[in-house]
């Protein structure tokens, strides 16, 4: 009942981010429950990242996180706007490198093979997301290079380029190094969120890409339907 009341009211906008609800005092009375009804619904609301709870200053609405698919592939343009925000994207780095064994193995091409690389950081309201490490396969896609990828995304652009036909991810909670904490505007000691993604396309593997997320203020969610 403790639990419904509060995500009821968060979700019908009554208790915005930030908001202070009311006291567990003030919960009892209008619900009828115990106190240890009360206190328990918060601090497992508090443990899920809805509420924030505040030594001496009461219980508040936490920010809520970007969340994102990973059973799916999406356009993080589009899953932004879909969220009602504006998505933004500056070109880091975008290149040709030579394939040492590790890069060759994870795009199963030879050692030395020349492929694309390009680093994007993606920003939601002008505040960093993702940073998206990629690497392409030539063969692939010839003129991966030749993209503004300030005004479309790579993923647009190599959805395009041949149908997909299998994509493999990983997940991994990692520590986060000096560049990848100024870039993504992240606290000391808060972790990253690291999604591994590769895909396949006419055979071959397409692309290998590592997109990186400020972990306290994104996650990932996913959906699927079970054949009976």
């Amino acid at each position: 009942m403790v639990r419904n009341h509060v995500l009821s009211k968060i979700e019908a906008g009554e208790w915005a981010e930030g908001a202070r609800i009311p006291s567990e005092t003030q919960l009892v009375d209008l619900l009828g429950v115990s106190r240890m009804t009360v206190h328990i619904a918060l601090r497992d609301l508090s443990a899920e990242g809805v509420l924030v709870r505040r030594q001496g200053a009461g219980t508040f609405v936490a920010p809520r996180r970007s969340q994102s698919t990973f059973l799916e592939l999406r356009n993080i343009h589009d899953e932004i706007e879909a969220r009602g925000n504006r998505h933004s994207t500056e070109v880091l780095k975008l290149e040709t490198v030579f394939c040492d064994l590790a890069l060759a193995t994870e795009l199963n091409v030879p050692p030395g093979s020349a492929v694309f690389h390009s680093v994007l950081l993606h920003r939601e309201n002008d505040r960093p997301l993702q940073i998206e490490d990629r690497f392409v396969n030539p063969r692939f896609s010839p003129d991966y290079l030749e993209q503004d990828y300030t005004r479309i995304t790579p993923n647009v652009h190599l959805m395009a380029a041949g149908p997909l036909e299998e994509v493999e991810h990983v997940i991994q909670a990692v520590p986060a190094d000096d560049t990848t904490r100024a870039l993504l505007d992240m606290a000391t000691g808060d972790p990253v969120l690291l999604l591994r993604r590769r895909t396949w396309s006419r055979g071959m593997i397409a692309s290998s890409a590592r997109l990186l997320h400020p972990g306290t203020r994104f996650s990932l969610a996913g959906r699927m339907r079970v054949a009976r």
